[in-house]
């Protein structure tokens, strides 16, 4: 493997050079020099991305060592450009090294036995951490991240992935997703940032300049993802059909994509769903009129799993292979991620092509893009690493940002009589729920294996359990009761019993939960605890927000999310009161079953039956402190703007309380008439500050005037997107200013 360590030398920039060789050259010339001198069939195989599976032992899903029969036929005979390590696809020993190695020769064999030596793009779906390598940190899965509502430490925890991702010489990562998180039912929410669009839109585009500008020794590219609607299946149930209105779509829906590809995406993931009747794949509106005309989007779109296949056997809007990969490519997508059929992509769109069906002009777009990719990232002169430092890159790597992510995103929802923080006198503390050690669903789906950890695997990592152990006092006695009349036994003479409860790990279809609530057993722990008359601390560890029941009113509760491997130091910090909890929800929480989809941005309208109007326990944005805070004014720069000027504004806030702590600083807009339908806030600004006890601080927020946008018009939404003219007022905490836009 030595040979695969050295990077490529430099080609210096002289008339017999080919440009393409040319490592100074501009990214999008060597392209197209490249291009020029390639194949129909080697522009074909670029197109096609393959599991890695393809090429390792039996070259069906055995996984194991890299087979060079099957490497031959992906990677030489039909030439794929990418190759993907999906949820469960490790190398044979799951190591950071083995990765590295596995990496190396994939590109080895790519560079060798291509004509033109041509490396592949490697991708993985890092979403929360290097998730599929055994030892790496596992940070909180997304909805925890965004209730940290920090882009800062959004930033810092995705450049962190992406360092670890390059040290094990991949270069594409699959993140982040930008779908809003709108229907608890849904198996994939735990994997969106927030229901709101800014704040989704903005951790988006924090995770998307984190990965990119990460300053590795090797570039990694980020992956917008699924653009777009993927996250409003009409029943609930992952990939089912969306059907939005045209202004919903344009005003709610697409704005958080927009936000994070303007960050400087290099990639973007196609919706696996359909929108109105249209598979997103197929979307020529989607994927070349929003994304390439109304955006300006230059890189690359990659289709998620099957899905090009799936417009002829799910969706059957094409009568065969070569139809469906047409209507794919002339929407726009670039690289298909066809994981087994490298042979029948290379063939249906050949076929395509001879039946007049795609051009090779529609092609060289997309071969053009895919390889200027490749030349931005490097792989021509780097396409490998170092397999010797790819443990110590990985291994336990950033462990105190992803405590520090952990924490920051640990909301705490109700606290009677100051029952947290926890007292150090405390004698005895009892842990109880199964989750409270259980370190493979406090990490959640994506971890090691698709749907979670598998079955006989353990990662490093600390538990509740074990963080409220090594955080405890010296005199303080932890109990562990594994049983509820265990529980309640040890309850008896204890000062506080802390429950941890919440939902095995999963992902995507299999996550579905059409009840998304505590299971009856956890609910009959939580009440019989409560009858005990000792204090009861509810910890939940789940990707959603989760009906109660019987536990709802315990006297404190705490939402820990889907924290990540230091997750137990971060619920015990802020028990213990070593952290003051400044987490909000970036979601609503439900009071009961049965009003999904719920957000905040409800329209108004003349119903008016129970709940039917937004009806929340927990609405967005809540949660406690250990200290006390206040919004002291709101005050805009100017009395009136033209319809197309930022909003400049300024807000004080102070610490009221004792206690250092970090502040969640939400500005609201509403407005007292509007052309269409407006909710009645929306969140249009915000910032996190760190105040001490009793300092106050005034701060400068910008409103962006598309942050505003609406589209006017009719049902049919056909106007375009602008602001309105008239009254607007901007709230923060209880205090507003107001403005007309003229």
């Amino acid at each position: 493997m030595t040979a695969c360590v050295a990077a490529v030398a430099a080609v210096p920039a002289n008339a017999d050079v080919p440009l393409y060789k040319r490592a100074g050259a501009p990214a999008e010339q060597r392209a197209e020099d490249l291009l020029k001198r390639m194949t129909l069939h080697e522009k074909i195989g670029q197109m096609g991305q393959v599991a890695v599976t393809r090429i390792q032992g039996d070259c069906e899903w055995s996984g194991g060592a890299l087979n060079e029969t099957c490497m031959k036929t992906v990677l030489g005979d039909y030439a794929a450009g990418s190759i993907l390590s999906g949820g469960g696809m490790p190398p044979a020993s799951n190591t950071p090294k083995a990765w590295a190695e596995l990496v190396n020769a994939v590109q080895k064999y790519a560079v060798e036995h291509s004509r033109l030596h041509i490396p592949v793009l490697y991708g993985v779906d890092a979403v929360h951490g290097h998730n599929n390598v055994l030892g790496a940190t596992v940070f909180p899965h997304q909805i925890g991240v965004g209730a940290t509502w920090d882009p800062g430490t959004v930033e810092d925890s995705a450049a962190s992935t992406a360092r670890a991702v390059a040290a094990t010489g991949i270069d594409w990562n699959f993140a982040p997703v930008a779908d809003l998180s709108r229907d608890q039912r849904w198996g994939r929410y735990y994997e969106t940032y927030s229901e709101d669009p800014l704040l989704a839109g903005t951790l988006a585009a924090s995770t998307v300049k984190g990965t990119e500008h990460a300053n590795g020794a090797k570039e990694v590219a980020a992956s917008v993802k699924h653009f777009a609607g993927y996250s409003e299946p009409f029943n609930g149930h992952d990939r089912a059909p969306a059907d939005v209105s045209m202004r919903y779509l344009q005003d709610t829906l697409l704005p958080p994509y927009k936000q994070a590809i303007q960050a400087g995406a290099k990639t973007v993931m196609v919706n696996s769903g359909a929108v109105n009747g249209v598979p997103a794949t197929a979307s020529t509106y989607l994927l070349t009129k929003v994304l390439r005309d109304q955006w300006g989007f230059k890189g690359v779109a990659v289709s998620d799993w099957e899905d090009v296949r799936a417009l002829q056997t799910r969706y059957k809007i094409a009568s065969d292979y070569p139809e469906a990969i047409a209507l794919a490519v002339n929407a726009g997508v670039d690289m298909a991620m066809e994981p087994y059929f490298a042979k029948d992509w290379s063939e249906g769109l050949k076929a395509a092509v001879d039946r007049g069906l795609v051009s090779e002009r529609r092609i060289n777009q997309s071969v053009k893009r895919i390889l200027a990719l490749k030349f931005e990232l490097g792989l021509f002169e780097n396409p490998y690493v170092d397999p010797a430092k790819a443990d110590a890159a990985v291994l336990g790597a950033d462990k105190d940002l992803a405590r520090k992510a952990a924490t920051e995103s640990q909301v705490l929802l109700r606290n009677e009589g100051g029952t947290l923080p926890l007292s150090a006198s405390a004698k005895k503390i009892v842990v109880a729920g199964s989750y409270a050690d259980d370190i493979n669903n406090q990490v959640g789906g994506w971890t090691i294996g698709w749907q979670g950890v598998p079955a006989g695997v353990k990662i490093p990592g600390t538990t509740v359990l074990k963080g409220i152990q090594e955080a405890a006092g010296a005199g303080t006695q932890v109990v562990h009761a594994k049983t509820t009349d265990e529980a309640v036994a040890q309850a008896a003479d204890a000062d506080a019993t802390v429950v941890v409860v919440g939902e095995k790990a999963g992902a995507e279809g299999p996550a579905d939960n059409p009840r998304p609530e505590l299971t009856a057993d956890q609910q009959a722990l939580v009440k019989s605890l409560k009858q005990t008359g000792k204090p009861v601390v509810t910890v939940v560890l789940a990707g959603r927000p989760l009906v109660l029941g019987d536990a709802a009113d315990t006297q404190a509760l705490l939402m820990s999310w889907l924290p990540g491997s230091e997750g137990g130091h971060a619920v015990a910090d802020v028990l213990f009161g070593k952290a003051n909890p400044g987490g909000r929800l970036p979601v609503s929480w439900p009071k009961a079953l049965g009003n999904d989809p719920l957000y905040y941005q409800q329209l108004p309208g003349t119903n008016g039956g129970p709940e039917s109007q937004y009806h929340a326990l927990y609405p967005f944005g809540a949660g406690l402190s250990y200290t006390s805070y206040s919004f002291d004014g709101i005050t805009l720069d100017k009395p009136s703007v033209s319809a197309g000027d930022k909003v400049n504004l300024q807000v004080k806030v102070s610490n009221t309380g004792s206690r250092d702590g970090d502040l969640v600083v939400p500005v609201y807009v509403s407005r007292p008439t509007s052309d269409v339908l407006a909710p009645s806030r929306k969140l249009v600004a915000f910032t996190k500050v760190h105040l001490k006890a009793g300092e106050q601080q005034t701060i400068r927020l910008t409103v962006r005037p598309n942050v505003l946008a609406v589209t006017p018009g009719d049902i049919d939404g056909a106007g375009t997107q602008r602001v309105e003219r008239g009254a607007y007022t901007f709230t923060v905490g209880q205090k507003t200013d107001s403005l007309t836009v003229r």
